[in-house]
């Protein structure tokens, strides 16, 4: 194979042309005879580039909240997330604070953003299914929300559990509201002469953080609550989250 190569006029005569040439000529005849290979080279270096980017760039999440029905400002927004990495002396080179934002639910069947409310309610089951969601921000219709769907830690006892301290300090914001364990809605919707009825169970789901320093700073309207994810895989710094938005 070696001497074949060694011995091909053709290779020998492509050699010869190519050091007949000199500057652009040289580089044109280079990239029209090596187009393709170079091509190639040039695709595989750039995937292996991106992966060992993506790979070394890639920050580790500490914590996703959600804003639901809630605008934090630029300045409330960069105090939950790179605010409360400093708080806790971790790098945020390494680590982020993941925030959901715009996001909107409604039970009104007339509003007008009715496709908007359905893409948001998609993109809140999609994150708690794949338990991407630790804490949510909410004003009343969407804590209501929440609370129906069985979503949110039952807070007195969380905190009772965690910190004594922390528990009493809270348990004036504690706020209580109904998780629906069971109803006939399916068969309402189907024959209206049905009347409603479901098995319900109240217990305090979420803390008033509108009473908070960090949130009455950014003067926000109308109270805001923040309910901890049932299934989230962040647990304890969703604790000290919470410490973070009284501790300002």
């Amino acid at each position: 194979m070696h001497r074949f190569l060694k011995n091909n006029p053709k290779l020998e005569s492509e050699k010869q042309k190519l050091s007949q040439l000199q500057g652009k000529a040289k580089l044109q005849y280079i990239w029209d005879y090596y187009k393709l290979p170079i091509l190639v080279v040039c695709v595989i270096l750039y995937i292996l580039g991106y992966t060992l980017y993506g790979h070394f760039s890639k920050k580790e999440i500490l914590l996703s909240a959600a804003f639901v029905n809630v605008a934090p400002g630029e300045e409330l927004t960069e105090q939950l997330s790179s605010g409360f990495l400093d708080n806790q002396n971790i790098s945020s080179n390494k680590n982020e604070v993941r925030l959901y934002t715009g996001l909107y639910l409604t039970d009104d069947e007339n509003d007008p953003n009715s496709q908007y409310v359905y893409a948001s309610r998609i993109k809140i089951l999609g994150t708690i299914d794949s338990e991407g969601l630790d804490v949510v921000f909410m004003n009343q219709e969407a804590f209501d929300s929440f609370a129906q769907n069985g979503y949110l830690y039952n807070m007195e006892e969380l905190l009772s559990q965690t910190d004594a301290a922390l528990y009493r300090e809270l348990s004036p914001f504690l706020c209580t509201n109904t998780e629906i364990l069971e109803d006939n809605a399916d068969e309402v919707a189907f024959d209206d002469s049905i009347a409603y009825s479901a098995k319900t169970e109240e217990y305090p789901m979420a803390l008033k953080v509108s009473k908070s320093p960090l949130i009455q700073k950014a003067k926000m309207n109308g109270d805001i609550y923040l309910g901890i994810v049932g299934n989230t895989p962040h647990l304890e710094t969703s604790i000290e989250y919470i410490r973070y938005l009284w501790d300002m």
